[in-house]
């Protein structure tokens, strides 16, 4: 299976260097990989982050793609104080090389990481939180222990984001299963 998901990620990656301007072929982030919740969910869990940031959006949704550079500039500016970004695109499989070229025009960078949604969109959204609707754009936050603290339903802005996340990303980064003093 891995070497299937690898050879999928150069098929796309191969295609959204080639869909883009040399100018832009420097900003291609790594192509966005299928995913369900429980994978998702392993990448908001794992170690090392302060705060992580889920959005959920999609190629076709024009207000998702107006808060990209919000999302992305809040990211590189944060992501020393321990911000994890992780974007989930609602995009079908088959859109898989857009959703990289989304990406990459956005300046995505490459250690960020993204998904494609794929499974039952309900067990996904409930998974995610049982009172978003499921609209998008959708913007989540956990600490570095996975625990959700605020949910964004529509777009987010640099200044939401900030003030979301001030707490998180000030505090003393602790070891999991550890409580700070």
């Amino acid at each position: 299976m891995l070497g299937a998901m690898i050879n999928g990620w150069l098929a796309v990656a191969t295609i959204a260097v080639a869909t883009v301007s040399p100018a832009q072929a420097v900003a291609v982030s790594p192509a966005p990989t299928l995913a369900e919740l429980p994978e998702i969910l392993t990448a908001v869990r794992a170690p090392g982050a302060r705060a992580v940031l889920v959005n959920v959006w999609a190629t076709w949704c024009e207000p998702c793609r107006q808060e990209m550079p919000d999302l992305i500039r809040f990211y590189r500016d944060h992501r020393e104080a321990g911000l994890r970004l992780v974007l989930v695109s609602a995009d079908d499989e088959e859109n898989r090389a857009e959703v990289a070229r989304v990406l990459a025009e956005a300046g995505l960078p490459g250690e960020a990481v993204s998904f494609i949604k794929r499974g039952d969109d309900m067990k996904f959204i409930n998974g995610l939180d049982r009172h978003w609707s499921g609209a998008l754009p959708a913007s989540f936050l956990f600490d570095g222990r996975g625990q959700k603290r605020h949910i964004w339903p529509g777009p987010v802005t640099y200044r939401t984001l900030d003030r979301g996340t001030a707490g998180l990303l000030a505090a003393p980064q602790t070891k999991p299963g550890r409580r700070s003093p």
